[in-house]
C-alpha cells in the first residue's frame, strides 16, 4: 500500500483524521503527513500544537505524544519543534 493509499484510508475528504492507525507502519505515514503542518526551525507552545492537531482529530494529546515518541517533534520545557518527517526539496 502506498503512502497516498494509507492517507486516503485514514483521512476524510476534509483532511480530518477519522481513525488513528493501529499498525505502526501506517501510523508513521499519518504522522509524517501531520508533521508537515509544522515549519522546521519554528518553536511552538503546547497550546499551538494542540490547536493544529485538534483541527485534524479531537485526540490531539495522543497525536502529540505519537509525534514526539516517533521523533517527528521534539519537546523540551513545554516547547515543541519539528525534528523529523519528510521535506520537499
Amino acid at each position: 500500500m502506498t503512502d497516498q493509499e494509507v492517507l486516503a484510508r485514514f483521512l476524510g475528504a476534509d483532511g480530518r483524521l477519522h481513525t488513528i492507525p493501529s499498525k505502526h507502519a501506517k501510523l508513521l505515514v499519518v504522522l509524517d503527513h501531520l508533521a508537515q503542518e509544522f515549519e522546521p526551525g519554528q518553536r511552538y507552545e503546547e497550546a499551538e500544537v494542540n490547536l493544529v492537531l485538534g483541527r485534524v482529530n479531537p485526540d490531539h494529546a495522543a497525536l502529540r505524544r505519537y509525534l514526539v515518541e516517533n521523533h517527528f517533534l521534539t519537546r523540551e520545557n513545554g516547547v515543541y519543534w519539528r525534528s523529523g518527517g519528510s521535506v520537499d526539496v
